[in-house]
């Protein structure tokens, strides 16, 4: 696996997939369900923003710090994401305020029905895969026996371990 040490090379790839599943690895018996969320941003020392669905427990009963990782996948793109990290409930109105470029009515939503987490970034996984033959239009018969039996698109992986300041 290769390094990969540029943050703004990231930020284009999870803007551009903008979506992913986020997953609580809290140890906790009461912890935030595998959802789906959208990215808000991700920012230079390495922190993915991005709102969550408040549950019906007050937030005072969760962890308001947990290990957590989200994967990145779009159907269509040669490449995903699976990042690692520790998530941080964002409750403060002006870190919320902060997030330059939310909508005003966002905001308001915000701070009723969603939670604002912030996840700093520990371990990114990237790969790429790509098809070594181009693609062809071929009968239902080819397409099945090299789906059964060809070997699996070669694959590039990279790692990142941000350092934080």
């Amino acid at each position: 696996m290769k390094a990969v040490q540029n943050i703004s090379f990231l930020q284009q790839r999870i803007q551009e997939i903008g979506s992913a599943l986020f997953y609580s690895l809290s140890s906790a018996v009461l912890k935030f369900p595998t959802t789906i969320v959208n990215t808000l941003k991700v920012d230079e020392t390495g922190n993915i923003w991005f709102f969550i669905n408040r549950p019906e427990q007050q937030l005072t009963e969760f962890d308001w710090e947990f290990p957590a990782k989200m994967q990145f996948y779009r159907k269509g793109k040669t490449y995903f994401l699976q990042i690692a990290g520790k998530a941080c409930i964002v409750n403060d109105p002006e870190e919320v305020n902060s997030l330059q470029g939310l909508p005003e009515e966002t905001r308001i939503k915000a701070f009723h029905d969603m939670v604002l987490i912030r996840l700093r970034i520990n371990v990114v996984q990237y790969h790429e895969y790509y098809d070594a033959q181009p693609k062809q239009h071929k009968g239902i018969w080819s397409r099945f026996y090299n789906w059964l039996f060809a070997p699996a698109a070669p694959s590039v992986s990279y790692t990142l371990q941000p350092s934080h300041a």
